[in-house]
């Protein structure tokens, strides 16, 4: 069963996301309470991925013969304790990284 988790938003507001409940933890509350509150805003959350992808990035835009384009997708998954993580996905991989190069024309 999913449970719904209340972020903050640093600009006033808040955004409810559908979360898994943490393994081995069952939920017992009033019926006018089955949001939980998340223990830090909604960008908050997010940073820490943020921070990741520029990381990422800035590792494969340093390469000697730099990529035209660099593509970095991963999943996103919120927790009410941790805020975002990085997600698992499919077979373990948490990133998918696609490269590009294009041929200089000759002569350059």
């Amino acid at each position: 069963m999913h449970e719904l988790t209340r972020f903050p938003l640093e600009g006033g507001g808040s955004v409810v996301v559908e979360i898994d409940p943490l393994p081995g933890t069952a939920r017992v509350s009033r019926r006018d309470d089955l949001i939980e509150d998340a223990k830090g805003s909604f960008e908050a959350a997010l940073a820490n991925v943020r921070d990741a992808a520029a990381s990422a990035l800035a590792t494969f835009r340093s390469m000697t013969k730099g990529p035209d384009e660099v593509e970095i997708k991963f999943g996103v998954k919120l927790t009410a304790q941790a805020g975002a993580v990085i997600a698992k996905t499919g077979l373990e991989g948490n990133f998918e990284v696609k490269l590009k190069w294009v041929r200089e024309p000759e002569g350059s």
